[in-house]
C-alpha cells in the first residue's frame, strides 16, 4: 500500500513537473492552470477556482502550486466558516446547534491548519519554515476536521445539513488536491525534521522545569504556575479554572505547569486552540482523576461527548486518568479526545465503554497508558504511536463484539494511522468472567484508508485468531485499500495462520518494512521527544 502511494506521488510529480503548459495564443490564463489541475485527484473544484480568481500567476514549479492550492483550500475554509456562523444565528434545533457548534470550531482550526501550512511554505510570509512531514500532516489535520464535522449529523441521527451549507466551498476536494502535490514533493524531497534530532538537546518548548516534573515518579516538588486540589489548598478547585488562566497569557511560548493533587474531578475540560504549552501533572492514574458522563445517546456528538478535550500545541499529562462514565448502554462516549499537534500522555489511563480515546488528529504519543473499552475504543485519525502501554477491551453488551481500534483515514496521501508497539492487549478484570462469550478484534476500517499496525506486541489468547474485523459483517468495504499490518508480535492470539485474507492484510517480516510505524520515523519523534524525562525507543 505504501508502495502504490509512492508510485503516485512520483507520477504527479513527474507531470506536473515535464509537462508542457499550454497555452492559448492571447496567453489566457485558464488553459495552463488546467493543465496542473487536471493532475490533481479532483480537477474540477481546482478548476474552478482558479477560472474566478484569476489574479493567480501561472506557477513555474510545483512547489508554487502547492502553495496556490493551500491558498485556495484556505479561501475557501473561511468561507465555509462564515456560512456556517450564519446557519447557527437562526437554528434553534438542539441538536443541529451541537453539530454547528462542533463544525464551527472545526472550521475554525481547519483554517489555523491551512495558514499554518501556507505560513511554512511560502517564501512571500514571516512564518516559520516547515517540512513537507509537517505540511502533511497538518493538510492531513484540515481534511479530518471537515469529516468529523460532517459525521456529527448521523450522531445525532439527524439529516446531513452541513454539507449543503458548505458544499459549493468543495473544501474537502481542494484539502485532497493539496495532500497530493505535498505528497508528491515529501517522495522525492529533503524531509528533515526543522527541530534538532541531537539526544543532548531539549526541543526550544521543552523547559528544564518540565523535564524535572516528567522524571519525577511522585507529586512534583518543583512549584508548578499553579495547583488545582478539591480541597482548597491550592489556588482553584477545578482542573478548567487553571486551564481557563492559562488560556489569558499574552505569551504561550512557554509551559504552563498545573499540578492537579489527588482526587476525583467531576468536570469537562477544554484545552482550546492558541492555549499551547499545557502540562497538566496529577499524582498518578490512581489517584487524579478527571471523569465526566456525556455520551451520543446524551445528545452530544461523538467530537462534543469527551472528558477532556485537547487541541492546543504541545501539550503534555501526566499521572492523569481520564474517565467517561456513560457505561456501554450510552453508545460513544469519549474520555479522551486530542488534536494537540506534538502532544505526550505519559503514565495516564483512558477508561470508557465504546470510543474510549479519540486519537483525532495531528501528531500524538503515548506511553505506559492503560486504555479500557469495548467497541473501536481507540480510534481517529491522528499519526499516533502507543509504545509500552496496557491494553484492556471490557465486557461489552449482550451479544456485543469488542474492537479495539478503528482508524480513520479517508485520503491516501494523509500520513496517519495508530501504530501499537511493544505493548500488551489483555482481557480487563470485567471481561474475564464472559470471555468465551465475546468475540475481540483488532480493529475494523472506520474509513476507506483505515491504517494500523501492531509491532512487537503481547496477545492474549482472547483476541480473535481471524484478527481484524469487517467494518460491518459480511460487507468488503475498504478491505482492498486498508492497510493492517503485525509485526513479530508474541502471545498466545499471535499466531497469523487463520488471520483475515483480505488484499490490505499484511504480515511484515522486514524490520525496514516494520520500521516505518516508529517513533523515529513515522511521528518524527527523534524531532521533539529526546530528554524530556520519557523513556522512548526511536526504532524497533
Amino acid at each position: 500500500m505504501m508502495h502504490k502511494i509512492s508510485i503516485l506521488s512520483l507520477h504527479l510529480l513527474l507531470v506536473l513537473c515535464l509537462h508542457p503548459l499550454t497555452t492559448t495564443a492571447d496567453g489566457n490564463f485558464t488553459t495552463g492552470i488546467d493543465t496542473w489541475c487536471d493532475q490533481t485527484p479532483y480537477p474540477d473544484p481546482c478548476n474552478h477556482y482558479f477560472r474566478r480568481h484569476n489574479g493567480y500567476r501561472l506557477p513555474t514549479h510545483l512547489s508554487e502550486f502547492r502553495v496556490m492550492l493551500v491558498e485556495a483550500a484556505m479561501d475557501r475554509a473561511i468561507s465555509a466558516q462564515d456560512k456556517l456562523k450564519m446557519s447557527g444565528l437562526n437554528c434553534t434545533d438542539c441538536r443541529k446547534q451541537a453539530i454547528l457548534t462542533d463544525c464551527i470550531d472545526l472550521y475554525g482550526d481547519t483554517v489555523l491548519q491551512l495558514n499554518r501550512t501556507l505560513q511554512g511554505l511560502s517564501p512571500k510570509t514571516a512564518g516559520e519554515p516547515c517540512t513537507d512531514v509537517d505540511a502533511q500532516t497538518w493538510l492531513s489535520t484540515a481534511l479530518t476536521n471537515t469529516e468529523t464535522c460532517r459525521r456529527g449529523s448521523s450522531d445525532l441521527n439527524v439529516s446531513d445539513f452541513t454539507t449543503p451549507i458548505v458544499s459549493n466551498t468543495k473544501i474537502s476536494h481542494l484539502i485532497s488536491n493539496c495532500l497530493a502535490v505535498n505528497g508528491a514533493l515529501l517522495t522525492t524531497g529533503n524531509n528533515d525534521t526543522t527541530t534538532t534530532d541531537d539526544p543532548k538537546v531539549f526541543p526550544a518548548w521543552v523547559s528544564r522545569k518540565e523535564r524535572r516534573l516528567l522524571k519525577l515518579q511522585s507529586a512534583p516538588t518543583v512549584p508548578a504556575n499553579v495547583v488545582v486540589a478539591k480541597d482548597g489548598s491550592g489556588r482553584f478547585k477545578t482542573v478548567q479554572a487553571a486551564i481557563d488562566l492559562a488560556g489569558r497569557r499574552k505569551v504561550t511560548s512557554g509551559r504552563f505547569v498545573i499540578y492537579v493533587k489527588r482526587g476525583i474531578y467531576q468536570e469537562n475540560i477544554n484545552v482550546r486552540l492558541n492555549n499551547d504549552n499545557i502540562m497538566l501533572v496529577g499524582d498518578g492514574m490512581r489517584y487524579t482523576i478527571i471523569t465526566g458522563g456525556r455520551s451520543v445517546k446524551g445528545g452530544y456528538t461523538t467530537y462534543s461527548s469527551a472528558t477532556a478535550g485537547i487541541e492546543g500545541l504541545h501539550f503534555i499529562a501526566k499521572g492523569i486518568t481520564f474517565r467517561n462514565t456513560a457505561g456501554p448502554a450510552k453508545g460513544q462516549a469519549v474520555a479522551l479526545r486530542s488534536s494537540s499537534d506534538l502532544s505526550i500522555f505519559y503514565r495516564c489511563a483512558m477508561e470508557g465503554y465504546q470510543d474510549t480515546l479519540m486519537v483525532h488528529s495531528q501528531r500524538q504519543f503515548y506511553r505506559e497508558c492503560y486504555i479500557f473499552g469495548t467497541i473501536d475504543f481507540i480510534f481517529g485519525n491522528a499519526a499516533v504511536v502507543f509504545q509500552n502501554c496496557i491494553i484492556l477491551p471490557r465486557r461489552p453488551l449482550h451479544g456485543q463484539s469488542n474492537v479495539i481500534t478503528a482508524q480513520g483515514r479517508a485520503d491516501p496521501f494523509q500520513n496517519t494511522g495508530i501504530s501499537i508497539q511493544n505493548s500488551i492487549i489483555q482481557p480487563a478484570a470485567d471481561l474475564k468472567p464472559v470471555i468465551r462469550s465475546v468475540t475481540t478484534y483488532l480493529g475494523r476500517p472506520w474509513m476507506k484508508y483505515s491504517r494500523t499496525v501492531i509491532l512487537k506486541t503481547y496477545l492474549d489468547s482472547f483476541v480473535s485468531p481471524v484478527g481484524w474485523s469487517p467494518w460491518i459483517k459480511g460487507s468488503t468495504y475498504a478491505l482492498d485499500t486498508l492497510f493492517y499490518a503485525e509485526y513479530k508480535n508474541i502471545g498466545p492470539a499471535s499466531s497469523t495462520r487463520w488471520r483475515v485474507r483480505w488484499k490490505g492484510f499484511h504480515v511484515l517480516n522486514k524490520a525496514s518494512d516494520a520500521s516505518a510505524f516508529t517513533v523515529g520515523k513515522f511521528i518524527t519523534g527523534t524531532a521533539w521527544l529526546p530528554r524530556t524525562g520519557i523513556p522512548f525507543s526511536s526504532g524497533l
